[in-house]
């Protein structure tokens, strides 16, 4: 059977405004991609943090409304900012709101200085914060498959929590993002069911390596997993120069943004991916900041997607 690819698109919410924002979302779910995605954070990430951004799950139920086939998550959401029951009944009412297209994203959350400007605990240290991860991951599950879900501890204290109504999806899914070898992937092999890294080629593989093993050791089937993978800033042009005059513009708009994009033609970009589709992941996603690049959003789907399923074959 011909590999299917699935693609997506993580529009930031960080220096823009709310009509362009909609759009982007709109215009991803117009052009055949698979999923929509945005950050869960509360200040830019990207440049500057003393910037405007828009809150994650109001983003996502902004877009449910104006599209009507692609996943809509957080990629990925800070487990810190809520409690986990709650995110749980969050994203039920999400998932009805969208028709069935509701992700659950959750991470440990890295990013000290926005956890500290608006008074959320962020913990001793990321050892403690993954082991609350730990702990709301399982009581999410529990809720989102119908159980009477009461928390561990000892960090939750949730006791016979209802999730009614329940999703409208019979498996709604849970994906974690993160890759540290002894907590986060453990975590994913017990609970997940997809898994979002990104990086250099090596360093993905040895990852899924390292999920590997801990699904053997938990008892379960990797293949059960979906392996999703973050591609970050992707700028498609003809040649090198329009590429590099593209990326400029999307700079000049976020201040102080100096990481290293991905820029390419389609063929060179799909050629980059396949041994990252060789190895299972087979769910990617691109950064569109703003301005959004609509060249980009159109030939990542229209000439990417169909080179990365040719090749797979």
């Amino acid at each position: 059977m011909p590999t299917r690819i699935r693609t997506g698109v993580l529009p930031w919410g960080q220096y823009t405004d709310w009509p362009s924002l909609q759009r982007a979302g709109r215009r991803t779910d117009e052009l055949g991609y698979d999923s929509l995605w945005t950050w869960d954070h509360l200040y830019p990430i990207q440049g500057d943090w003393r910037g405007p951004i828009f809150e994650g799950y109001l983003t996502l139920t902004g877009w449910a409304a104006v599209t009507s086939r692609v996943t809509l998550g957080l990629m990925v959401g800070a487990n810190p900012f809520r409690n986990p029951a709650l995110t749980a009944k969050m994203v039920t009412t999400l998932d009805h709101i969208s028709g069935g297209r509701a992700v659950l994203g959750i991470g440990g959350a890295w990013f000290g200085r926005e956890h500290e400007a608006y008074g959320i605990d962020f913990g001793s240290g990321f050892g403690e914060r993954l082991d609350w991860l730990d702990e709301a991951v399982d009581l999410m599950r529990q809720m989102l498959h119908g159980m009477d879900a009461t928390a561990r501890g000892p960090r939750y204290k949730a006791k016979h929590v209802r999730n009614d109504p329940p999703p409208l999806q019979e498996k709604l899914p849970i994906l974690i993002g993160g890759d540290g070898e002894k907590k986060t992937l453990h975590t994913v092999a017990k609970y997940a069911d997809a898994w979002n890294t990104g990086g250099d080629i090596d360093f993905v593989r040895h990852k899924d390596e390292v999920l590997r093993r801990w699904c053997s050791e938990v008892g379960r089937d990797e293949a059960e997993i979906e392996r999703t993978l973050g591609l970050g800033l992707v700028v498609l042009r003809d040649s090198p120069g329009e590429a590099r005059r593209a990326e400029e513009v999307i700079r000049a708009q976020h201040p102080g943004y100096d990481e290293a994009g991905r820029i390419g033609t389609p063929q060179q970009i799909a050629e980059w991916l396949v041994p990252y589709v060789e190895l299972g992941f087979h769910h990617i996603f691109f950064d569109l900041p703003a301005p959004f690049d609509d060249e980009t959003l159109e030939r990542f789907v229209g000439e990417v997607k169909p080179a990365l399923e040719s090749a797979a074959r």
